[in-house]
């Protein structure tokens, strides 16, 4: 399939994990790619595997910063003249702890990834979007989005946030011909997750993992090329009516009792 071809595609936190396998996906599918990261080494590594002819500009930037969202945003414009796709993506777990011990410098730190990130990629794309009269952006949310999960306050609150964004932006932009979704992944075995196992089980973290998705209905992490192909969907425009969801992709655990 060839979704993408003549689309233009931003993604953030597109050095690893989430954001690197949607890009390949995006680029396997035509799409020119815009790759945001903040680090610059990674972020030209993964430049390097997308699919051999894409059209791919990667600027090293913090999504934290609304300086530098302009203008990887601006970047974008004049590299393709137009941004069709949005994969509002790029975040971080911060460190496991009670809420009493997370602290004020880790919390402000999460949330100015996770949300305000999120929030100043959402303003300055849909600008964009709506003076095109279209557009498809998606933002990665989480399970930690739509129930507790312990010992990370900021994640969750700030996961919860961005579900509030993409409900809110959804009822206001959709009348201008774009879609806001969001994905909230489970157990997704990605660097970050394994990080998150390691802060637990040190070098035993992959016991760890493995009772961790015990509960799970499938029994196993999901992968993020699993991911990939939602976000893939969701930005396609294949079912424009999709406007405000927030899909969980967790094998099924956050319905299970």
């Amino acid at each position: 399939m060839r979704r993408f071809e003549g689309k233009v595609v931003i993604v953030t936190g597109a050095a690893s994990g989430l954001g690197l396998a949607a890009a390949k996906r995006l680029a396997e599918e035509g799409a020119s790619l815009v790759l945001v990261d903040l680090k610059a080494e990674a972020l030209e590594a993964a430049r390097g595997e997308m699919a051999e002819g894409a059209n791919v500009t990667a600027v090293a930037a913090d999504v934290s910063d609304l300086e530098q969202v302009k203008r990887y945003v601006r970047q974008a414009l004049d590299a393709y003249g137009r941004i069709d796709g949005f994969f509002n993506n790029a975040g971080i777990e911060g460190k496991q702890n009670l809420t009493e011990d997370f602290g004020e410098e880790e919390f402000n730190k999460v949330i100015a990834v996770n949300l305000n990130g999120v929030f100043f990629g959402l303003a300055e794309v849909l600008k964009v979007m709506r003076a095109q009269g279209s557009g498809s952006i998606v933002n990665t949310a989480s399970v930690g989005g739509i129930r507790g999960v312990g010992h990370q306050s900021g994640y969750a609150a700030s996961k919860h946030g961005v579900v509030g964004l993409t409900r809110n932006s959804a009822i206001e932009y959709g009348q201008y011909g774009i879609q806001v979704n969001a994905i909230a992944p489970g157990a997704i075995m990605t660097p970050m997750v394994e990080g998150s196992l390691r802060q637990v089980g040190g070098d035993d973290w992959e016991a760890v993992g493995r009772e961790f998705v015990e509960p799970n209905p499938m029994k196993r992490f999901g992968t993020p090329e699993e991911v990939a192909a939602l976000v893939a969907f969701l930005l396609s425009g294949e079912v424009g009516f999709i406007n405000g969801a927030v899909i969980t992709i967790d094998g099924g655990q956050s319905y299970s009792y």
